[in-house]
């Protein structure tokens, strides 16, 4: 069995990109940028877990920050289950991460998003 730990170097500076960028329109206050920055890091860091977990932490954040009750209950489950399903390669391609998305549902990943994992992923082929 392989695991998937850590994102490829590769991969890195897309991730934390869109990491950065939701930090720039968070403190900007642009609520709505900040959470599709937050969506775009959990496509990209999903298949590897000390990746999907910090996109889930700053998603709890970000449920904290909202006041939402609904996303703080989604992302302590998404915390706890999360990681472990990418360290053993299970995850459900294209998912957002939102409490608002089933946690198994596989979803349609962008297009640039998706040209971006398809030299590294070990899940998502095109």
């Amino acid at each position: 069995m392989k695991f998937f730990w850590k994102m490829p170097q590769g991969l890195t500076p897309h991730y934390r990109s869109e990491i950065e960028k939701h930090r720039k329109a968070l403190s900007a206050g642009n609520l709505p940028r900040a959470w599709q920055h937050l969506e775009r890091a959990h496509i990209l860091g999903q298949p590897w877990a000390v990746e999907h977990s910090e996109v889930h932490w700053l998603m709890l954040r970000f449920g904290f920050t909202i006041k939402s009750w609904k996303e703080i209950r989604g992302q302590i489950l998404r915390l706890v289950f999360g990681g472990v399903k990418s360290f053993v390669g299970k995850v459900p391609t294209g998912n957002t991460g939102g409490a608002d998305v089933p946690p198994l549902q596989s979803m349609e990943i962008p297009e640039d998003l998706q040209e971006m994992l398809n030299p590294f992923s070990p899940s998502v082929k095109s």
